[in-house]
């Protein structure tokens, strides 16, 4: 018979401190939720109240008076087309940072990850003016490379990383006694070994574009359909606030993310765990 572990003093304590810390977090995500069945006038005679009923009429406003479907379709469309763009692009410079080391190689790498170092801030207006001298200030696909550019100093970093203390170059030297060319080697034999941390990147930077706000505000044009961030924020009024149709949209925004990562959650995990057993 196992003898029952005694709990320490300090387990309890720190348990206690996880638990006010979770309802913490939890607190925000809940007021969300119970807000988004409420009326306005709901909601102003008492935030923190549970709704009387489900007031499905915020979502069927959303969805059949305003923008809101085509925001989906838009911010969907950025998140979709930056993945791709950002899996296809950064696990290849990455590979050929970490297999072929050289004074260029280096400098690039140390190129990307000094990219790390410098605020989006400082650079802003800077990179708006390229884009508008590009003649790609206001679409879509300025809106794409920017941040397929952004993602690829973390990216690098990670990656290159991964492939160097997890991927055997053994591996590859059998692939290439079997006539295997470089583009061949790293789409058939390494890519499939990085989906670990490839998941670790589609997570990180899918819930990143999917949730952000600052860029599609600053880039897209104000006349056209643009992200639901953006078009949740349109119903914050300096006088007038239509607090039950923010946190419907909220509610809509979240969902779809938190379906991502609970789906792709023990990829994410294995990843981060696998590189830190291998690093």
């Amino acid at each position: 018979m196992k003898a029952v572990k005694k709990i320490t003093p300090g387990e309890i304590i720190g348990f206690i401190i996880i638990f006010i810390v979770a309802l913490g977090f939890a607190f925000p995500i809940l007021i969300t939720f119970m807000s988004a069945f409420k009326s306005n006038g709901e909601i102003l005679r008492n935030p923190v109240a549970f709704p009387e009923g489900l007031y499905l009429e915020n979502f069927n406003f959303l969805f059949t008076r305003t923008l809101i479907p085509q925001a989906i379709l838009n911010t969907l469309f950025l998140t979709a087309a930056s993945e791709i763009f950002i899996v296809m692009v950064v696990p290849l410079s990455s590979y050929a940072i970490a297999r072929y080391p050289s004074k260029w190689t280096n400098a690039v790498y140390a190129f990307f990850i000094g990219g790390m170092m410098i605020p989006f801030q400082a650079y802003m207006i800077s990179l708006f003016r390229e884009m508008k001298f590009l003649g790609l200030f206001g679409t879509f696909t300025g809106t794409i490379i920017i941040y397929v550019s952004g993602a690829v100093a973390f990216g690098t970093l990670l990656f290159t990383s991964f492939i160097k203390t997890t991927v055997p170059a053994e591996i590859e030297e059998s692939a290439r006694i079997d006539g295997a060319n470089s583009m061949t080697l790293f789409w058939l034999i390494v890519f499939p070994l990085l989906s670990p941390c490839t998941a670790s990147m589609v997570i990180l930077n899918g819930l990143g574009i999917w949730n952000d706000f600052l860029m599609p505000s600053l880039m897209l044009n104000a006349k056209r359909p643009s992200t639901l961030n953006v078009i949740i924020f349109n119903f914050v009024g300096q006088y007038n606030t239509r607090w039950n149709i923010v946190f419907s949209g909220a509610v809509i925004c979240i969902i779809p993310a938190v379906i991502i990562f609970i789906s792709l959650q023990k990829y994410f995990i294995k990843g981060i765990a696998a590189g830190a057993v291998k690093g």
